[in-house]
């Protein structure tokens, strides 16, 4: 749960592994997660190794305790008494500050108990009475489920009509990325642009001569050796400006598949254990192998890759079937919110860091636990978007029977069309203990 307890009084906490982001009001602060697990409790409760189900007799009775307290019932599972201590906060006429942290983090108990409409009317008050940024809801692995229903892009569309930033500025950083991995773009344009004036310049001056010794007379320059200038100069300026031109076209190739990179770490996924995480939750945890084509193709190649289930299990092989045409489009409400009425302005927001998306409440070995052979995916829509969308930038024909294998980290691996050669990838994969491994993540 990304965001937020809320503390008044520093004392009455102690925590560790975590990130604290201060506001402006005075003794308050918003806790963010880092990147290891939640882990927080109250100095009233240290001495006993469980939490109650509800707050003790002689603590304070006060919006933040509840918050704090459904934060750490969240934290061991217990969501629906942790949504007591949120909704018990609510009532208790709260700050702004305080008000957010309870509808957010009551948002993520509805979206764990898959009850998206609740989990929409909390975001959605807070975020227009209460200052919530979009990115955290983007953001944070707890709204997965969410984020993949109806109600999520319902909610998007309305932030969208309203100005807010729902999640598309990432866009604006895939220049920063796109230079730092390819570093000398920059310096060669500058080459580019310095050598193209300069044979310009030098154009200007020279195509005067060229007149005067097609003229001829005395004073007249060598012809040939003018004509060669000119022609070298013009030469010179068709072939740097097609190096511009190359550069740039490069560069668009490689923003397309930065958000590529990015629209697929989002995609989501159901587990055998009926749990839906995004894509980028499971990295370094499994091979993603993509099926995609139609349901009898499909289909073969699952029972194919039964007969080498156990070597791929080995190899960190999820298979993801995408069958064409499931996909169906939520009809979205054109319908939008204002701003914010009682907005909590202080409060810092968590940003839109990619690697803290890959945090939950749940332990990494827990989700390890849940993944098997076969993942289901939700939004399949938007998973056919993708994967037309990669096959265009592969020269391959959007529709045709496609596999595409992922790396540990995500990335694309390599792709063909057709159904796999399971026995090839058995050969071509190493085993999850094995060094290679250890290097792709």
């Amino acid at each position: 749960m990304a965001v937020v307890a809320v503390a008044l009084h520093h004392h009455l906490l102690r925590f560790s592994k975590w990130k604290t982001m201060t506001a402006t009001t005075p003794h308050r602060s918003i806790l963010l997660r880092s990147q290891k697990k939640l882990r927080f409790s109250l100095l009233s409760c240290s001495s006993s190794s469980s939490t109650s189900q509800t707050p003790e007799a002689n603590a304070p009775q006060t919006p933040e305790y509840y918050v704090n307290s459904g934060l750490q019932l969240f934290s061991k599972g217990r969501v629906k008494d942790a949504l007591v201590q949120f909704e018990t906060a609510l009532s208790l006429d709260p700050n702004p500050m305080e008000a957010q942290a309870a509808l957010y983090n009551k948002a993520c108990c509805h979206a764990y108990r898959g009850e998206g409409k609740k989990a929409a009317d909390c975001l959605r008050t807070a975020l227009k009475e209460y200052n919530l940024k979009f990115g955290t809801i983007l953001n944070d692995p707890d709204l997965a489920s969410f984020r993949a229903s109806p109600e999520f892009k319902e909610l998007q569309e309305e932030a969208r009509l309203g100005g807010e930033d729902i999640g598309y500025s990432f866009r604006r950083d895939l220049k920063l990325i796109s230079e730092v991995q390819a570093p000398f773009r920059g310096i060669r344009r500058f080459f580019y642009i310095a050598f193209t004036a300069a044979a310009g310049i030098s154009t200007l001056f020279t195509v005067p001569r060229l007149f005067r010794a097609i003229k001829g007379g005395d004073d007249a320059p060598d012809l040939w050796e003018t004509s060669g200038n000119v022609a070298i100069n013009i030469g010179g300026i068709i072939v740097l400006v097609a190096l511009f031109l190359w550069d740039n076209k490069k560069e668009e190739e490689q923003l397309a598949q930065i958000s590529r990179n990015e629209t697929l770490s989002r995609l989501p996924l159901r587990l055998s254990t009926n749990r839906i995480v995004e894509l980028v939750q499971l990295r370094d945890t499994v091979r993603p192998v993509i099926l995609a084509g139609k349901r009898e193709t499909v289909s073969l190649a699952l029972q194919s890759a039964e007969r080498f289930r156990t070597e791929l299990l080995r190899r960190g092989v999820l298979l993801i079937p995408v069958i064409w045409g499931e996909g169906r489009e939520t009809k979205i409400e054109k319908k939008g919110f204002g701003s914010p009425e009682k907005a909590a302005a202080a409060l810092p927001s968590i940003g839109e860091d990619f690697d803290k998306r890959t945090q939950s409440i749940v332990a990494k070995s827990k989700l390890k636990a849940e993944i098997r052979f076969k993942a289901e995916v939700v939004s399949p829509a938007e998973w056919e978007r993708w994967i037309r969308e990669q096959q265009k930038s592969e020269g391959v024909t959007p529709g045709e029977d496609v596999y595409i294998i992922l790396r540990l980290d995500g990335r694309v691996r390599r792709s063909g069309k057709g159904m796999p050669d399971w026995q090839q990838i058995v050969n071509e994969l190493p085993p999850m203990e094995a060094l290679l491994s250890k290097l792709e993540r």
